[in-house]
């Protein structure tokens, strides 16, 4: 059985996406110069940070949804790949014509490399590959890593103790925080400052794009998803966790960004502050109710074609000058916001929710023809 649906976390998926595509396209309209703190640039600025709030997101529903039921791990997979792949494989084919950028940046072994294990999600697990075809999809990579592992996390018996999961949750965030404050220490790159979002290197890249390095956000996603469970939180105390997080996220954006050294904030600094907000919009409340406006939701159905899609959509929509060409430069570049969302939405009714549909049913029915023969087998024994 189904539990009810969280439509607040949906909304706030809505948010999350949006300033991840101002981030890495940021309008000069959101900037202020004089009154930074009195814009939304300082949100926009630390955007990459939400990836990490994602992989949270991620761990939370998934326990959410199945702590509760036995979990088969080839149907889990089954179910996960036939929502992911369609669209992953429609924004491959979107993105045909970066092919041919990759081509001039890249050695030609590279390439090979690249046409191959992107195809396979599994191009997150070589740094030097991970944004290799669609700068974005190394996410993906690392989410089908974490995917494989889910069957048996689930199966691990948590305590019931809200006090013992705070400590665990807080232990896994420390132990991926770790390997992220040795490298600062350590500097094994040799990099000549400190890094910043365009630092490469053999380490680093393993740190911002591997799976590995988000196994602990991702168990405490699950923590989180326990803690909901055995906490039973009231509207009060939502409201009070929920209004804690966002206010601990508005101070760390607009007054501590500065200090935050990025690659800690990348790899996971604030999750302790998502998962206040997530605890405060996993019920009833007020906050909840913000959070589950009807257009933030139906944005949020769409959330992942429109994280996959809009990186290489909205460059491939300036290579080819298209606001020129059709006289709307001057809204530009919100009119391009406004065609990724939409296309977003498209691409969520038209093809992956009714994949989704196909690819499910057709394994029921495979499933349902094994039970039988496995019957008339047993029958015949």
């Amino acid at each position: 059985m189904r539990r009810p649906a969280l439509p607040a976390l949906t909304g706030i998926r809505s948010l999350l996406a949006l300033t991840i595509m101002l981030f890495h396209f940021t309008p000069s309209g959101l900037t202020w110069a004089a009154h930074p703190r009195f814009t939304l640039y300082p949100i926009i600025d630390i955007g990459y940070v939400f990836v990490s709030f994602f992989f949270v997101i991620s761990g939370f529903i998934l326990y959410y949804n199945y702590s509760h039921r036995p979990v088969n791990a080839v149907d889990f997979w089954v179910a996960r790949a036939s929502r992911l792949y369609p669209v992953y494989l429609l924004t491959m084919l979107v993105s045909i014509p970066m092919l041919a950028v990759e081509w001039q940046a890249r050695s030609h072994t590279q390439f090979v490399l690249g046409v191959i294990t992107t195809p396979l999600l599994i191009q997150g697990f070589f740094p030097r590959l991970a944004t290799f075809w669609n700068t974005v999809s190394w996410t993906l990579s690392c989410e089908v890593a974490l995917y494989l592992l889910f069957p048996w996390l689930v199966k691990v018996r948590l305590p019931k103790n809200v006090g013992k999961l705070l400590v665990m949750g807080l232990g896994f965030w420390l132990l991926g925080m770790l390997p992220h404050m040795i490298y600062l220490w350590t500097n094994p790159d040799h990099l000549a400052h400190a890094p910043d979002r365009y630092s490469a290197g053999v380490y680093i890249d393993f740190l911002k794009y591997t799976p590995l390095p988000y196994l602990c956000t991702f168990l405490c996603g699950i923590t989180i998803g326990k803690i909901h469970e055995e906490a039973k939180l009231g509207v009060r105390g939502r409201m009070i966790v929920g209004l804690c997080g966002f206010a601990a996220g508005w101070f760390c954006c607009y007054h501590l960004e500065a200090q935050m050294p990025y690659l800690l904030v990348h790899g996971g600094l604030l999750t302790p502050v998502f998962g206040a907000i997530i605890l405060g919009l996993a019920g009833p409340s007020p906050l909840a109710s913000f959070f589950s406006w009807r257009p933030l939701v139906a944005i949020g159905t769409s959330t992942y074609a429109l994280y996959l899609l809009h990186f290489n959509v909205f460059q491939l929509i300036h290579d080819h000058h298209l606001p020129e060409r059709l006289h709307v430069a001057w809204i530009d570049p919100w009119i391009s916001y406004v065609f990724v969302v939409a296309l977003a939405m498209a691409v969520r009714k038209w093809v992956e929710h009714p994949f989704q549909i196909a690819i499910g049913n057709w394994w029921k029915r495979k499933r349902a023809a094994q039970r039988e023969e496995r019957e008339r087998l047993a029958l015949a024994a």
